[in-house]
Parts: structure tokens; C-alpha cells; sequence
């Protein structure tokens, strides 16, 4: 190589034989290498071709050997407007000729013809396959999505596939990788007066990595032009995935009972569940669609209905071709609440009527919502099934006051009031049957006792006309609300009362204005007022439940909540309180909130007006004791989770193990040692698997102060002992998103095992520990599943056994 300086203004490129020429050539640069040239073609006429955008004139080659051999015009030659003059500048032709010989080899018809797309005559070159039904783009230009798009619609009008292969590096090539996991790409090198052809593989994930290969050993197939690499990328990558869009708000689905989905459809994946589903997004209409769920997890039953909160996204075919929803996580609603999103209804026989104001059979000790609110709706199926013969017993204020109580505070959680026959449709009971008195009687029983910190219920429930219940006066008069019987402010009372109703009961709960004054405005004389005051507190028959109070005539005072004997809740208080002081702060903060509520309840702690307690207060009986009960439940598992700590660090420290000799001078002990935090961390983490739930990164003790590393190397030593039967702790913590934590491939580097490369496996064996957690920390212990990452290549675990 010379080391003159090149001179590459000049024309390098040229065509062979006329003006119109396709069959191209590069003048050799170096002067010995111009000898060799001219001897072996000594018959070959240069021209400047118009398939090069050049004038048409003949060109002579020049010699030299202080600068780069070039070719040159003919002083004849018309003026030329050429601006490609460098050796790519006939690359589409040098592609052209390489495709005709490739077509030639096999013996396979196609035509193969460039392109001028606004450019040049060298844009693209197409090549057309009628026997396959296909056509190959070689797009040696700069193109934008928009006209890619345009481009693709007419190039793949009348056949049945199109393959594009691109010279340059753009935003449209990264999109067809994303598409399709790969995409083609064309670069001509020279060799001597020649441009050889290559063909690269460009994947997705190595984006600017690409695998070439010479044309001359690339094969046209059926399914587009392919060669080594290509063929392996298109054996090995995943089904391309439709376009996706987050998904804000959540959702609740129900699955369609018995309906198929169809196998082709482009939704579908081997590691997905792809269901037909109603679907009732927030504040959104219910719409039939499919969902596709992960392949890790079984088949949601379709007599449930479930709520997706987070992590939702829609999936979107092209040009209208459908749409489909995908989710990762999802809860199974209780059977309360998947009755209020009006994808389920408890069965008739489980609610089934016997007479005007009667229902379905009742527990004695439980009411009716509490016995729906336990049990699933598969289970309230089941039960239906199992005892079709049972026979109902009659309707009991005792039973059916709590499930009303339940339903008007959904109502008022809701903003919106109701009529008796909407109850009756929401409850499965036969309510609308019942008589004027027994409906004042069951509304008497909803709202006794009454607080001045809990609203009136019964103010909710409308007449035909949309006004308050006719009786509304008797009701507030029997539950000892002065002057409400005969008083011309009830529709404003009501008015006012269901908004004290929709801000303690909405989401977020708002402070109660005060309660409307029915005091007249022009009181009676004393002895008329302590007639009616007389009249008032007298019982009037034995089904009277009036509520005596002091009253003053002048302002409206409600009566204090009155004190309840119960000795089930006490009992379970004063266990819980037993247990409070060995409890982790999370914890011992649930138990502390199920033992005020359930004081609230007995009347032991004044409302006032805050809103937790005013809810409280309205709940039925049974809601404490499964509070108390499960607030239990979780104390047990945390000491129990607390001792299997200590035991298992007690094994630890009683092993032998060598014993590095500490320097005579130490730092000073830090106030909360390393060590300390991961028994608190390794504490919280068993709580968490206990209770089958996870828990997010910045929740984690020192979790908003600790820094990462130090975060991930506690984490790392609470799962010290990766052995196969036991589970990863550090699993059960999330990302603020949602998803795994950023170092939890190191934690399973860390820990000798095996690191996936895919995120999507990375995220199924980040799944199956957080399954494994559960059942092995689960009250009774369930069997793990199998571990799902294994151990690397090379590393031992060793640990000590677990308790």
C-alpha cells in the first residue's frame, strides 16, 4: 500500500460495454494493481451508466502513481451530473448481479431489477419469486417507519410474504428485530475490481452484532433467502410478540364457563393460559376479551372471579386484528366482594326461600353475609349441591341485620342510595315480602345502637318516589332520635344523614358533618314536652326496642354507645394481648388494630369522630372475631418464625468452624451490628412467607436507608443454605414495580447457582421461590414444588439443615 494521500473526488465506479451497461466494476486504486487489471480485461470499454446515475459518456482510466488511479471522462463527454462516484455507489448493481447468480445456482425463476425511490436509481433492488409467491427488498437507502409501512403494503399486495434486507443502520431495522427477533441486513466488501456480496443476522438482543455470511453461500428457500446463522436465530427465538401497552387502574375478570379458545390464535403461547373473560375495568363497562395469564400457575377456575391490581398490559395486533389483555398476577376475590362487581351471584339454592320473609338456611352463630363473605362462590356452589334437600328455617332479625348492615355500608362506600326490592336482588333474600312492621323492626336492629359517630343506614334506603322511607320517623322515634315521629324535617334529615353515610364510609373516609337538629322551631310548652318526653321513654308493647337517653328538649343529644358483654371477643383479646409483646412491629401494629377495633365494638373505646373507629363500630360481630382470629393466626406464625430463627443460628454458631484472629484494634461496635439487621430481615421475611404474600424492597427493614449492596448482601445471607429443599427468602421481595429486584441475579450468582441470561426465566424461577416460600413456611407445611434454577457448573452448596 502506497501512503500517498487518496484522492477519492474521483470516479471509482463505472459499467462495462455501453452506456446502459448493468454489469459494474471498481477501477483498482494502486497503479501495479491498474497493470494487472488492464492485462487481464484488455477489451473492456468503461462508461459512465446511466443505472448509475451517471451521463451516459464514455470514460478512460488514468494511471498514476502520486495519487489514486481513477476513471475520467472523455473531453467529448456531456456534462455530468453524478454525485455517487466512491466504490458503493454501485452496490445495487454489484447486488443485483450476486442475486442473479445466486437464482442461476439453484435454478429457481425470479426477476431481479433495481429501484429509484426519489434518490438514485440504486435505492433498492427487488427481487420477485412467482414460484414461491415472494418477494425480497434490498433497501440500500435511508427510509422512515411511515414510508416502510407504505412500502411493505405495496410490495406484499400480490404475494404471500415479504422479506426486507437492509444496507444502513436505522430506527426501522431495530424495529424489525423487535418484531421478529432478527432482522436481515446487506454490506458489499471489495476484492480486487469487485464488490462481494454478504448477508448478516442482526438480533434483537446484541443489537450491532451482526453475523455475515457471503452471498454465494446463503440458499433461497420457501421461507425467504436464509443461511447458516439465519437459520439457527429462526429455529431458536420465540414467537414474535404482539405490540403491548401498560395498563393503568387494575381490573376484575371472570372467566366464560366452557368457552374454547382457539389455537391459532395469535395470542397464544406455549407459556401462557389464554382464556375468554369478562372483564370490568375501574370505572369501565364489562367486556368479553381474552387474557392470557402465566403457564406457571393453574387454570383459574371459572366459578371465581379475580382482581388484577398491577403489572396489566394490552396487547394490540396490527391494523385492527384484535386486542387481548395480559397479566401476571392475580387474587381470587372473596365472595362478598365478587358479588359487588357483578360478574357472580351466589347461587339460588344457597340463599333459597321458604315463605314471605323467609331464606335460606342459617347458621345460628353467623349471620348471612358473614356465612357468603367466608365462603368462596365454588364453595357456595358446592354447598348448594351437596344438601338440595335442606330444609330453610325462618327469617331472624338476629341473621339478617348484619348482612343489611353490610350491604347499605357497600352502598355508602358506593355514593349511592337504594330501594328495598335492589336489596332484596343484592341480598338473595325475599325482603321485598316482608311487612311494613317486620322491615321497621329488621332497620331497628341494623342501626341500634345509636352513636352520634355512626350514621344511620336507614337513611339510604328510598321509597318508589325516591324520597325516604314513609316509616323513616317511626324507626328514628324507636331508636331514640327526639321529635323525629311526627317531625317536617325528615327529607332534610335524610338528605343530611346519607352524607354523613357517604363520608364515613367512602374511600377515603371524610370527617361526619354534624347530625340535623329536629327540635322544632317553635318548642312546646314545658308540660306538653314532659308528656312527650313520658310518652317517648314508655315501651309500647314487648316488641318495643327503644333505647332510653337523657334528652334534652333543646338540642338533639344522641345516646351514648352502649357497653356489650361478649365473652368470645374478650377472650380472644386478652390472648392476643398476651402475645403482643413478642411480636415484630408489623405484626404486633395489625394485632393492635384488631384489638381497637374490636373495643370499639364492645363500646369500651369512644368513637368520637375518627374514621376508622366509626367503621369499626358499624361492622358486625363476627367481622372482630375473624379479625382477632386472624390477627392471632399471625402472631403464632411470627413467633414461631422468630424461634426457628434463633434455633437455626444457635446450629449455626455451635458448628465448628475456623476462626480468622481479630486485630488488636476494632472499630467500635455500630449501634444495630450487621448481623442484627439480617435477623430482623430473615424475621420479616418468614412472617411475610407465612402469611403468602411478598413484600416490596423499600418496606424491608433498613430497606429506605441501607444501600443496595448492603441490601443484597443480607439478602444473601439469609439464604446462605441454597440447598434444593430449602426455598430463597429473598424471592418473596419485589422491585417498587412490581417485578424482581435489580441484584437478584447476583443473589443467585452468590449463591452458587445457575444465572439465567432471558428475563422471562429469570422471572419464572423468581415465581417458583416465592411459591416454594409459601408452602414451606405455610401453617400446615405443603410440599415444594421443584427448584427451577440449578446449581452452576462447577459450585458446591453446603449448609446447615434447617429445623
Amino acid at each position: 500500500m502506497s501512503t500517498y494521500a487518496f484522492d477519492h473526488r474521483r470516479v471509482q465506479t463505472a459499467v462495462t460495454g455501453h452506456a446502459n451497461s448493468d454489469h459494474p466494476v471498481i477501477l483498482p486504486m494502486e497503479a501495479d494493481e491498474l497493470d494487472l487489471w488492464r492485462i487481464a480485461h484488455p477489451a473492456y470499454t468503461y462508461w459512465c451508466g446511466t443505472q448509475l446515475g451517471g451521463c451516459g459518456g464514455e470514460l478512460s482510466d488514468k494511471r498514476y502513481t502520486d495519487k489514486v488511479c481513477h476513471f475520467a471522462h472523455h473531453p467529448s463527454a456531456p456534462i455530468c451530473h453524478r454525485t455517487a462516484n466512491g466504490e458503493s455507489s454501485a452496490d445495487h448493481l454489484f447486488i443485483k448481479r450476486g442475486v442473479q447468480r445466486l437464482l442461476d445456482k439453484q435454478q429457481v425463476r425470479g426477476k431481479v431489477q433495481t429501484r429509484n425511490l426519489g434518490t438514485g436509481p440504486g435505492d433498492a433492488v427487488d427481487v420477485d419469486l412467482p414460484g414461491a409467491r415472494r418477494r425480497l427488498r434490498f433497501q440500500l437507502s435511508m427510509l422512515d417507519y411511515r414510508a416502510w409501512r407504505r412500502a411493505s403494503d405495496e410490495l406484499a399486495e400480490d404475494v404471500a410474504d415479504l422479506d426486507w434486507i437492509f444496507a444502513p443502520d436505522t430506527p426501522v431495522t431495530r424495529e424489525i428485530a423487535g418484531r421478529h427477533g432478527f432482522c436481515l441486513r446487506v454490506r458489499c466488501e471489495t476484492v480486487g475490481g469487485e464488490r462481494r456480496v454478504h448477508i448478516g443476522a442482526e438480533t434483537h438482543d446484541r443489537a450491532g452484532s451482526v453475523q455475515w455470511t457471503p452471498l454465494d453461500d446463503c440458499v433461497l428457500t420457501p421461507s425467504g433467502l436464509t443461511s447458516p446463522p439465519v437459520e439457527t436465530i429462526r429455529l431458536s427465538r420465540p414467537r414474535p410478540k404482539p405490540a403491548s401497552f401498560p395498563l393503568q387502574g387494575g381490573f376484575v375478570f371472570a372467566p366464560v364457563p366452557d368457552a374454547k379458545t382457539p389455537s391459532t390464535s395469535p395470542f397464544a403461547t406455549e407459556d401462557r393460559h389464554l382464556l375468554l373473560a369478562d372483564i370490568r375495568p375501574i370505572d369501565s363497562t364489562v367486556v368479553r376479551a381474552l387474557i392470557s395469564l402465566p403457564a406457571d400457575t393453574e387454570v383459574p377456575p371459572a366459578e371465581h372471579v379475580y382482581r388484577v391490581t398491577d403489572q396489566a398490559r394490552m396487547l394490540v395486533l396490527e391494523n385492527g386484528g384484535g386486542w387481548a389483555i395480559e397479566a401476571n398476577r392475580y387474587v381470587r376475590l372473596n365472595a362478598h366482594d365478587a358479588q359487588r362487581t357483578g360478574l357472580w351471584t351466589p347461587p339460588p339454592g344457597a340463599l333459597a326461600q321458604q315463605e314471605p320473609g323467609s331464606v335460606a338456611p342459617q347458621q345460628p352463630t353467623k349471620s348471612t353475609a358473614a356465612a357468603i363473605a367466608e365462603t368462596s362462590p365454588a364453595a357456595a356452589t358446592t354447598a348448594t349441591q351437596s344438601a338440595p334437600s335442606a330444609q330453610p328455617r325462618p327469617l331472624t332479625h338476629i341473621s339478617t341485620a348484619p348482612a343489611l348492615r353490610d350491604a347499605l355500608a357497600d352502598i355508602a362506600r358506593l355514593r349511592s342510595t337504594t330501594t328495598w326490592e335492589a336489596l332484596a336482588r343484592r341480598l338473595g333474600l325475599n325482603l321485598s315480602a316482608l311487612s311494613e312492621a317486620k322491615r321497621r323492626d329488621l332497620l331497628v336492629d341494623v342501626d341500634s345502637p345509636l352513636s352520634e359517630y355512626v350514621p344511620v343506614l336507614s337513611a339510604l334506603i328510598r321509597d318508589g318516589a325516591g324520597g325516604p322511607l314513609p316509616y323513616l320517623g317511626d324507626i328514628l322515634d324507636r331508636l331514640g332520635v327526639p321529635y323525629a315521629k311526627h317531625s317536617s324535617k325528615l327529607k332534610r334529615w335524610a338528605v343530611v344523614e346519607t352524607g354523613r353515610a357517604f363520608a364515613a364510609y367512602g374511600q377515603p373516609a371524610r370527617a361526619m358533618g354534624p347530625r340535623l337538629d329536629l327540635t322544632p322551631a317553635h318548642p312546646l310548652p314545658q308540660g306538653e314536652v314532659a308528656k312527650a318526653l313520658r310518652s317517648w321513654r314508655t315501651p309500647q308493647g314487648p316488641t318495643s326496642t327503644r333505647r332510653p337517653s337523657t334528652v334534652v328538649p333543646s338540642r338533639t343529644t344522641a345516646a351514648p354507645t352502649k357497653k356489650r358483654h361478649d365473652d368470645h371477643i374478650s377472650g380472644l383479646i386478652a390472648e392476643l394481648r398476651g402475645l403482643r409483646p413478642k411480636l415484630s412491629k408489623s405484626v404486633r401494629k395489625r394485632a393492635n388494630k384488631a384489638i381497637t377495633g374490636a373495643q370499639v365494638w364492645l363500646g369500651e373505646v369512644q368513637v368520637k369522630r375518627v374514621p376508622k373507629r366509626v367503621r369499626a363500630a358499624a361492622q358486625p360481630r363476627e367481622h372482630h372475631i375473624r379479625a382477632l382470629e386472624a390477627a392471632l393466626k399471625a402472631a403464632r406464625t411470627d413467633i414461631a418464625g422468630a424461634e426457628f430463627l434463633a434455633r437455626h443460628q444457635a446450629e449455626q454458631a455451635a458448628q465448628p468452624s475456623k476462626k480468622v484472629s481479630a486485630p488488636k484494634q476494632q472499630a467500635p461496635t455500630p449501634t444495630v451490628s450487621p448481623r442484627k439487621e439480617q435477623e430482623l430481615l430473615a424475621s420479616e421475611l418468614i412472617r411475610v412467607a407465612s402469611q403468602g404474600e411478598t413484600i416490596c424492597l423499600l418496606d424491608l427493614p433498613g430497606g429506605r436507608t441501607l444501600p443496595d449492596v448492603t441490601l443484597r448482601r443480607h439478602l444473601t445471607s439469609v439464604d446462605r443454605d441454597a440447598r434444593p429443599e430449602v426455598p430463597l427468602l429473598s424471592a418473596l421481595v419485589t422491585a417498587p414495580d412490581g417485578g424482581p429486584t435489580p441484584f437478584f441475579r447476583q443473589i443467585l450468582k452468590d449463591l452458587g447457582l445457575a444465572v439465567p441470561h432471558s428475563d422471562e426465566v429469570l422471572v419464572m424461577i423468581w415465581r417458583r421461590e416465592q411459591e416454594r416460600a409459601h408452602a414451606a413456611y405455610a401453617n400446615p407445611r405443603r410440599p415444594l414444588p421443584p427448584r427451577l434454577v440449578p446449581t452452576a457448573q462447577g459450585s458446591q452448596q453446603s449448609g446447615p439443615s434447617p429445623t
